[in-house]
This record gives structure tokens, C-alpha cells and sequence, in this order.
């Protein structure tokens, strides 16, 4: 598939289905890019694609299934746009390293193809909220999904979860209690 250069175009690309649940519309929307008028369309719609439905299939769809709908908060960035955040202080890495990240059509400097997602699953921000532990959820995604990173944030139990083609198996967060969980090495690993 070409890049979108007209709305029809851009609307069959939003209407691919990645997963029994989930369209590739639904990873498009970008704050900064409306905000800034920016164009969030992937360069490359077959690789973002093909990375989006392995996100979907492996790691979105057992999550939804188990634990209900998820609302996703930020997902796919193109370089314009990725660029334009790290630029100008919005929480965007360099290009670079978020090929294969949020930027889902290109591949990272090792050649692998992956996809990230920011979401919210409703049954766990109110799971959070009153215990105020994300961890539970850490680990069972860690016990049962191939996925490659994890990174919790403090405001609705957001977290971003990554599959990529040779998975770190990585779990950090910025919620209480910070730092790295685990990762390859750790004893709890």
C-alpha cells in the first residue's frame, strides 16, 4: 500500500483490520499532530501494518479478552510528528529510538520490526487506584505475553507496552514504586 494522498486513501487505511478488535484508525489519533496540525500517516503503511497487527494479535487482544476494553491513549507516531514532540519538549525520544517504538514504519537500527502502544485498561485504573499497585498487572503480562517492554505511568494506570521482533522482556515504570522491575539479569526476571 502506497502512503495516503487523499482522504479516501487515507480512510482504507484506517479501515485495515489489525485484530478482531482493533483498526488501524484506532492508533492514528495524535494530540500533538492536531494540536499542531501536523500529519500523522505512516510512510510506510505495509510495515506499520504488519508491526500494528503483531501488537494487536499478541498483546492487545489477550489483554482485552482477560481484562475488557482498552482505551488506547497514544500509539503510532510518524517521524514528522515524533520529531516535532522531541523538538519541543513533548515526552517523544529522538527518532531514533522510537523506530520500531511509536514510529511503527521503520525499523530499528538492529533491522526489527515492532509497535508500542499507550493504554489504559479501565478494570486496572480503578484496580489502581484503590490499591495503588500496578505491579499485579506487570507480572501477569510478563507470565503470559510475549511482549518486549513495559512502562507504567502514574495518571490512570497508563502504560506503554511494546511488542518488537526479538522482545527485551524489559518492565519499568514512573509510578510509585519507580525504576526498573525487571529486566534480563534480574534475579526476579
Amino acid at each position: 500500500m502506497k502512503p495516503p494522498k487523499s482522504v479516501a486513501k487515507l480512510e482504507e487505511l484506517g479501515r485495515v483490520r489489525l485484530s478482531q478488535n482493533f483498526f488501524m484508525r484506532d492508533f492514528l489519533y495524535s494530540e500533538i499532530a492536531n494540536l499542531h496540525g501536523l500529519s500523522n500517516i505512516p510512510e510506510d503503511p505495509d510495515l506499520a501494518i504488519e508491526a500494528g497487527t503483531r501488537l494487536c494479535q499478541e498483546l492487545l487482544e489477550p489483554l482485552n479478552a482477560t481484562f475488557g476494553r482498552i482505551a488506547i491513549r497514544s500509539a503510532y507516531r510518524s517521524p514528522t510528528v515524533n520529531a516535532f514532540g522531541n523538538a519541543n519538549g513533548y515526552p517523544c525520544a529522538k527518532n531514533e529510538a522510537n523506530y520500531a517504538d511509536h514510529i511503527w514504519d521503520y525499523r530499528d537500527a538492529k533491522g526489527r520490526m515492532g509497535a508500542t502502544a499507550c493504554i489504559v485498561i479501565p478494570w486496572l485504573a480503578d484496580k489502581v487506584e484503590a490499591s495503588g499497585d500496578w505491579r499485579s498487572m506487570a507480572w501477569w503480562i510478563h507470565d503470559h505475553l510475549p511482549y518486549s517492554t513495559l512502562y507504567f505511568f502514574p495518571i490512570r494506570a497508563a502504560f506503554n507496552i511494546q511488542w518488537r521482533e526479538e522482545p527485551q522482556r524489559k518492565i519499568d515504570s514512573y509510578a510509585a514504586p519507580r525504576g526498573t522491575l525487571t529486566k534480563a539479569g534480574m534475579p526476579s526476571h
